[in-house]
C-alpha cells in the first residue's frame, strides 16, 4: 500500500494509472479481507451463473409481475442456488422444508438453523448423491 501511495503522488491523477492507482487504494480494504478470509472468492462468477437460468427464462416468469410475485421468485431461487451450493437436491430439500415448517415454533430464533442448507442434521434423502460419493 505504501508503494501505491507513493506512486499516487508521482501520477496524474486523471491518468489511466493514476485511477488505477485511485481504485486501488480505495478498494484496499476489500483486497485485505479477502487475502485474510480464505473462504471469499476472488470473483462472482458462481453467482453469476447461478443466475443464469432466471435471465435466460425471464420470459417464462411473467407471473412475477408483482413486487410479491418478484419476491416470492427471488426467494425461491434462493433457496434452491443456496442448497444446489451447499450439496443438497433442491427438490427433496424444499419436500423437507414444506414437511417442517408448518410444525415449527418460529418464535425461536434458532428453530431454523436445523433446516439451513449446511446444517449437518439435514437427512440424507437431501443430500445430492455427489456429494456422499466425494
Amino acid at each position: 500500500m505504501s508503494w501505491l501511495k507513493i506512486q499516487e503522488q508521482k501520477v496524474l491523477p486523471k491518468s489511466g494509472l493514476g485511477e488505477a492507482i485511485a481504485y486501488c487504494l480505495n478498494q484496499w480494504d476489500k483486497l485485505v479481507a479477502f487475502l485474510e478470509d480464505g473462504r471469499l472468492e476472488i470473483d462472482n462468477n458462481r453467482s453469476e451463473r447461478s443466475i443464469k437460468p432466471v435471465v435466460i427464462g425471464r420470459k417464462n416468469w411473467l407471473f412475477a409481475n408483482t413486487p410479491q410475485g418478484a419476491r416470492a421468485s427471488a426467494i425461491i431461487y434462493s433457496i434452491v442456488e443456496t442448497a444446489i451450493a451447499n450439496g443438497i437436491n433442491p427438490f427433496y430439500y424444499l419436500s423437507y422444508l414444506f414437511e417442517q415448517l408448518p410444525t415449527m415454533d418460529l418464535t425461536d430464533e434458532n428453530a431454523l438453523d436445523p433446516l439451513l442448507p449446511w446444517s449437518t442434521t439435514l437427512p440424507l434423502t437431501c443430500i445430492a448423491f455427489n456429494k456422499l460419493t466425494k
